[in-house]
This record gives structure tokens, sequence and C-alpha cells, in this order.
């Protein structure tokens, strides 16, 4: 498992490195050594948060926390990633090309029993064209936090959605 560490507004020191190295290097036991792992640690005001991103074939497996204390949210976001990866293993392994990224020992051991994913509502609605600002007008009239449309100067399906800050993002299709 290779550890690529950076800082947001924060210098990456020695005792940060090492404390990310000691926790997120827990987490080999679930990886082979090929897999990346990006690490992104950045503190805004008094929050210490850290970005923990895992690409793998056909999926990201990725976890943020944010406390006080940078320290904190390192152990916070180790936990999250393992109680991921665990809830995740058997649909994870049924993607077969997911599981070259995963450790032989882990793909192995027994599986805990998995929640079953169920689909309790299903909507379908007509999309009128709209810019992305008009969107997240749109988003915030119905009180929701993302919005589907249709973007007028692509027509393509976009996203729009609500991000920590009262900041939005735009996700757009790359076929």
């Amino acid at each position: 498992m290779n550890l690529v560490v950076s800082g947001k507004n924060i210098d990456v020191t020695e005792g940060l490195r090492s404390a990310v190295e000691e926790k997120i290097g827990k987490l080999e036991r679930y990886f082979n050594e090929s897999t990346e792992v990006h690490v992104t640690l950045s503190t805004e005001k008094s929050r210490q948060k850290i970005e923990v991103t895992i690409p793998m074939k056909g999926t990201i497996i990725r976890a943020e926390e944010t406390s006080t204390d940078m320290y904190v949210s390192i152990d916070l976001v180790e936990e999250v990633i393992e109680r991921q990866l665990r809830k995740y293993k058997n649909k994870l392994i049924d993607k077969e090309q997911n599981a070259a990224q995963l450790s032989k020992s882990f793909i192995d051991e027994d599986a805990f029993d998995e929640e079953e994913i169920e689909i309790i509502r299903s909507k379908r609605f007509a999309m009128k064209p709209m810019d992305p600002e008009e969107a997240c007008v749109q988003m915030e009239l119905l009180g929701h936090n993302f919005f589907v449309f249709r973007n007028a100067d692509t027509d393509e399906v976009n996203v729009v959605y609500k991000r920590k800050g009262s900041t939005y993002g735009l996700i757009e299709p790359d076929f």
C-alpha cells in the first residue's frame, strides 16, 4: 500500500506524517502493495480535517473526518474506512475487478452478515433544461441537498449539490 500524504493550509510535519502512516498503515492488511491511498490534511479556522481516498478499479473508497485536533481526526477516519471495507466486502469481491486491489488474506477472511441495500422509493419526473445556477435556486426552494437537472447548454444530465460551508458543487458526466 502506497501512502500519498499532502496538506492544504497546513504543513505536514514529521509527527503528523508518522501518525498518518501508523493509523492509516493499519489498513495495509486490506490492500495489496500496489494500492495507492491519498491522504489530505487540511485546516480551516479551528477545524482539523483529514480526507482519505482509495481509488480502486471501478470504485472509490472515501472518508473524511473533522475535529478540533488533527490526531483525533486521523483516528476517526481510520475507523470509518475499516468499517466501510468490512461492510461492503462481499460487494467489492463480487465485482471481480475490485478484488484485484484487495489483499488475499482479507478476501479469504470470514464475511460479516451484510445488510441488504433496499430501495424504498423511486421517482420519475420531467427535467426541464436549465443552467446550473437556476438548478441551485430550485434545489434551495425544494430544501434538498442535491438536484438532478438537464443542463441547457450541454443537454446532458447534471447534478448540483450542497457542500459544507454554504457552497455548491456540480457533477457533469464524462463519457
